[in-house]
């Protein structure tokens, strides 16, 4: 067989192989916090951060629906078994899934928007506020995102929730709060303006898009901290 021919066959392979791995993300996710932070993210697991720890997680291309975010207050078993305050994702130490209100979000979408390849990425405070949050690209140019506001201290006193600050969707499960009719009919209410007040480039409310919703380009690398 010629070498023209083994590089024709090996070609595609090799094609399929490098491609997934051009818009692979990394994510930092960095603990500033005094107190431990037992950092969750789906898809990655979770991991146990004290003051000052970091972890990283690569990131395929394509993903949707990803999101990183702190639990607190957590007690695991040796098998990983456990709960936590805040966050929490059905007890488990390596999460395999979202966790429980009330949690800080960074959300993103990797390689979206065809042919553009654009990452859509936000803080989202549509499952409420535990932890203060910075969530930044470390390369491209794009928007660095932060709520760091005293959200926890200053929340309303129908939102209060052990260890954090509950979205009023999570406390009164109606379409006012949680737009979930689908029609658009949702809008800013006054518990909404107390979150976008305090950050004003994080979601508020579910359709809450327009001043939310950030691009960077494929293929950025981004870090998460806890407490910046």
């Amino acid at each position: 067989m010629s070498l023209t021919k083994n590089l024709t066959m090996l070609f595609p392979l090799l094609f399929s192989l490098f491609i997934p791995n051009i818009y692979a993300a990394t994510f930092d996710i960095v603990n500033q916090c005094t107190y431990t932070v037992w950092a969750a993210a789906s898809p990655g697991g979770g991991r146990r951060l004290d003051s000052g720890q970091s972890w990283s997680i690569t990131v395929n291309p394509g993903t949707i629906q990803a999101r990183i975010w702190g639990r607190t207050k957590c007690n695991f078993d040796a098998s990983g078994r456990g709960k936590c305050e805040t966050g929490d994702c059905n007890g488990l130490l390596e999460c395999q899934g979202y966790g429980s209100p009330p949690n800080t979000l960074a959300e993103f979408a990797l390689n979206q928007d065809q042919p553009t390849n654009l990452d859509f990425v936000d803080i989202s405070l549509v499952d409420g506020f535990n932890i203060p949050m910075d969530f930044s690209p470390t390369t491209g140019v794009c928007k660095q995102l932060r709520c760091a506001a005293p959200i926890n201290e200053e929340c309303p006193t129908e939102l209060r929730a052990p260890g954090g600050c509950n979205n009023p969707c999570t406390v009164f499960k109606t379409n006012e709060y949680c737009c979930t009719d689908g029609q658009g009919t949702c809008g800013p209410t006054t518990f909404s303006k107390f979150f976008k007040d305090r950050c004003p480039d994080a979601y508020s409310y579910p359709q809450d898009d327009p001043t939310s919703l950030f691009t960077c380009p494929g293929g950025t690398n981004y870090k998460v901290v806890f407490c910046p």
